[in-house]
């Protein structure tokens, strides 16, 4: 013969608790939607980056690196091979400003370009270094610089707002993912 079981369950384990279904569902529930909602910060993050203009998106990592402090710089860098980067980034710095500010807008709009196709066979991390370290070159002067009067749009602002709120990790996996997704891989169909 089926019973119905009722929606909600309680068992008593004597004096030690009561618990329930639905006091175990509120509980885990949360957990889940605090993952779902982290899955989803991230998605949405690097999916209005990428419908940046390719100007808006270089002015992001440069903010990115610059503005929201030094934290990056130990993922980045420490987990990374620099030493396959560094052969880009001396090219980068032997081009005129002109030519450099085109090499940073063809790398964000992936144009199958020879210099593209070698960041492209660059690990995730290396890419991060990569732009971790031209960032340096732009401070330091030997890569053209970010313009003093730049006017970032308001989904480019969205963007590092929601950077700056987001963790750690989320922010590595963001900034992970759009330099992944620049360049050209020239090992892909």
């Amino acid at each position: 013969m089926l019973s119905v079981v009722p929606s909600v369950q309680t068992i008593d384990f004597g004096a030690i608790m009561t618990f329930t279904t639905d006091s175990a569902q509120n509980r885990f529930s949360n957990t889940f939607n605090y993952s779902t909602q982290a899955v989803d910060a991230v998605a949405s993050t690097v999916a209005v980056f990428t419908n940046l203009s390719v100007d808006d998106q270089l002015a992001v990592l440069w903010y990115a690196y610059t503005e929201m402090g030094r934290s990056i710089t130990p993922a980045a860098t420490g987990a990374a091979r620099l030493q396959l980067a560094e052969g880009l980034l001396n090219q980068i710095k032997q081009m005129t400003h002109e030519e450099q500010l085109q090499v940073m807008r063809d790398l964000a709009a992936k144009k199958n370009t020879q210099f593209c196709r070698s960041y492209g066979i660059l690990s995730a991390n290396t890419k991060l270094a990569f732009w971790y370290e031209l960032s340096e070159l732009m401070v330091k002067g030997f890569v053209v610089p970010m313009p003093s009067n730049y006017q970032l749009s308001r989904d480019g602002v969205q963007v590092l707002e929601t950077l700056k709120e987001l963790d750690f990790g989320q922010q590595i996996t963001v900034l992970r993912k759009v330099v992944t997704d620049m360049g050209v891989d020239p090992l892909a169909d």
